[in-house]
């Protein structure tokens, strides 16, 4: 590939169609304001209004793996368009119905599918448009897009419920993203040849398959990593508006999660960056040391002007894992099938997610959440250990030539 084709207008494109997809399929982080808007009459109890959400998280991680495998083999384009059209589909069916198991389905499980393929397409067509010194920004750059939605999407749900209610901004959400990201996913295309870098030979010997990748010690490394980091991150993130009301008195929920959101992107977009100057796992020591060190102080804090420059670092460094784990999945595995592996590697995303019940666990046991602020510090300071062991793995095959 040539200079003039590796970095080109096209990549950039491609780059920012995966950039507004990402923002399109933060339609997930609509269900905070939607679960609340439940009408009474439809017997929901807080249990109910979890499990949509919840099985939302799990399918859209566990279906990255079909979904980067068919990107791999077909096309960015095809399977991103497959996302919009389930998207779609899910919250106009949800719109119809008013029972938890409709909305298990619709939203869980159809919808959460169609996020699981978008997100899986959008990532890796641009960073295949540009050299690797650009890897860590461009996936930056791409995923900021998912973390920075909540800023948008929360108060637009919030003001359509109020005036057209739960069911009709459903369907209108469901046209509106089907079109969107179908639309956008018309401009992920793959450049006409993957190359290494700039002007410089194609190199594939380190390209590994499922197979290979699943084989290598090295996977679990980091799936043990991501899982850690993502559950701490998720276990704090998602009940920081109450911790903050409950030991500052602060009841500004909206701004609190504006703050977080952009502290989200923020850090999706440093991390990715910084990376291609320091080196993946050096930035994620950095990023981790600082949101572990982060929640063995929260608990300590009582003022709002603590309080909330802790909350946007540490969504800047639950952020930094979003374009970190990426970068290093296409550094230690290659390109070639970078869809899939990825798509393994995030499934600990989706365990984390699961990890994220315990700060509610916790502190319903213990009428406090700092328990679950040091177990999550805990998990913080065992994935810094595990970074001093990972290393990018060399196929046996390459290692002998």
């Amino acid at each position: 590939m040539t200079e003039s084709v590796i970095g080109s207008k096209k990549g950039w494109i491609v780059t920012l169609a995966g950039t507004g997809i990402n923002l399109a399929l933060g339609v997930l982080y609509t269900w905070s304001v939607i679960s609340k808007s439940i009408p009474a009459s439809w017997g929901w109890d807080e249990a109910d209004k979890a499990w949509p959400y919840t099985v939302a998280c799990l399918v859209f991680a566990f279906m990255m793996v079909p979904a980067g495998r068919l990107q791999d083999k077909l096309s960015p384009r095809l399977v991103a368009t497959i996302g919009g059209v389930l998207i779609g589909a899910g919250l106009i069916l949800a719109s119809f119905f008013s029972s938890v198991l409709m909305y298990i389905i619709a939203f869980g499980v159809i919808a959460g599918t169609g996020i699981g393929f978008g997100y899986a397409a959008a990532t890796p067509p641009a960073v295949k448009w540009f050299p690797p010194a650009k890897t860590g920004m461009i996936a930056g750059i791409v995923v900021a897009g998912f973390g920075l939605a909540s800023v948008y999407i929360s108060p637009l749900a919030k003001t359509m419920i109020g005036a057209y209610g739960v069911p009709r901004t459903l369907l209108i959400l469901g046209i509106a993203f089907l079109i969107v990201v179908v639309g956008l996913a018309q401009l992920l295309v793959n450049p006409p040849v993957v190359a290494a870098a700039a002007g410089t030979k194609v190199n594939t010997a380190n390209d590994f398959t499922v197979k290979e990748v699943l084989s290598t010690p090295h996977f679990y490394l980091l799936w043990l990593m991501y899982a850690f980091n993502a559950g701490a991150g998720l276990m704090v993130i998602g009940k920081l508006a109450v911790v903050v009301q409950a030991q500052a008195g602060y009841k500004g929920g909206f701004i609190l999660v504006a703050l977080l959101a952009i502290g989200n992107a923020g850090g999706r977009l440093i991390a990715g960056s910084f990376s291609d100057k320091l080196g993946r796992i050096r930035t994620m020591q950095i990023f981790t040391a600082l949101q572990m060190i982060l929640m063995f102080l929260m608990p300590m804090m009582d003022s709002v002007s603590l309080l909330i420059p802790a909350a946007i670092l540490i969504g800047a460094c639950y952020g930094s894992n979003l374009a970190l784990f990426p970068s290093i999945t296409k550094d230690f595995f290659g390109l070639k099938n970078f869809g899939v592996n990825y798509g393994l590697v995030f499934t600990a995303w989706g365990v984390g997610s699961i990890m994220a019940v315990g700060a509610g666990i916790i502190q319903k046991r213990t009428g406090s959440f700092k328990y679950a602020f040091y177990l999550a510090g805990a998990l913080l300071i065992v994935s810094i250990l595990i970074t001093f062991f990972v290393k990018k793995p060399v196929k046996k095959e390459a290692a002998a030539a």
